[in-house]
Formats: structure tokens, sequence, C-alpha cells
């Protein structure tokens, strides 16, 4: 598993919580960052409000993913369905699409803890 860039997130559709290593000689995961998405608005019109919340979704995926350049395996957890939308996300972007991804459900978990929890998935 030598030089490989491997990641864990939780997310749910409005926050994101990624953990990896500092660099590739690293040798234990640790908290790189906490993603907040922004809250999509009522709109008169559904198509407006539709389309607002595929921008805001995608600016929210694309804020994450700033966070993991040249990923090689990454583990994705929380709740809902943002994880499978991430990864449908993921697959569609060309940096990211040989990317080995895989999922899990979990509650939301301190730092501490989902740190433990992604080492053990690698």
């Amino acid at each position: 598993m030598t030089n490989q860039k491997q990641f864990g997130v939780w997310m749910d559709s409005h926050h994101a919580t990624i953990i990896g290593k500092e660099n590739a000689d690293a040798e234990n995961f640790t908290l790189l960052a906490h993603v907040k998405g922004e809250e999509t608005t009522s709109n008169s019109s559904e198509k407006a409000e539709n389309n607002h919340a595929k921008m805001v979704e995608s600016k929210f995926f694309k804020e994450i993913l700033t966070h993991m350049q040249n990923a090689t395996n990454i583990h994705l957890t929380g709740t809902g369905v943002a994880q499978e939308k991430f990864m449908h996300y993921l697959a569609d972007t060309p940096q990211f699409k040989n990317t080995k991804t895989e999922e899990s459900t979990s509650n939301k978990m301190s730092d501490e803890k989902l740190i433990e929890f992604i080492a053990g998935k690698f």
C-alpha cells in the first residue's frame, strides 16, 4: 500500500469531515478539514430551485475534493444518500474516475472516533 493516497469522509448533505494523511510518508491519519455546504433556499420556480440545489451540491463536492488531491482510495461514510451522490460525482470527475471508492453507513461520531474508524478501513 505504499504511495497510496487514502482518505476517509464522513458526510451528510450539508457537512463533511475529511480524514487523511498530511503527506504520503505520514503513518497516521489525521483530521484534514471540516466542510459545510450552504443551505438551499426556496424559490418561486421549481426549475430555478432544482438548478440552485444542483449548483450548491456541486460546490459542496468540489470543496471536499480540494482536500483530497491525487486520491487513490476513498472511504465514504455517513447518513442518507449523500455518499452515493458523491460517489457518482467522483466517477464523473476525470481526476477521480479511477479512484477506488467504498462506502458504509454510520452515525455522526467525534473526530477522534472517525480517525480510528477510517484507519481501520485501510
